[in-house]
């Protein structure tokens, strides 16, 4: 929080249960054992690194934390 801080960023906290495993196009959760690398869903069909996947839905969550508290 310092750096972030200190550098003129804002650090927001979000809960990052289900992030790899939702859809960060339909919100579709998909489950998938650690070993699985991509996140294809199957309602929409979006294919995604699972960690990029997540990466979308955690900012997702953090603008949406940061529209409600402000």
């Amino acid at each position: 929080m310092y750096k972030c801080e200190k550098h003129g960023g804002v650090l927001i906290k979000v809960e990052p249960t289900f992030t790899s495993q939702d859809c960060s196009c339909c919100n579709n959760r998909v489950k998938k054992s650690l070993s699985i690398r991509t996140h294809i869903c199957t309602k929409c069909g979006m294919v995604l690194d699972r960690y990029y996947n997540a990466a979308i839905n955690i900012l997702q969550k953090a603008i949406k934390e940061m529209l409600v508290t402000n």
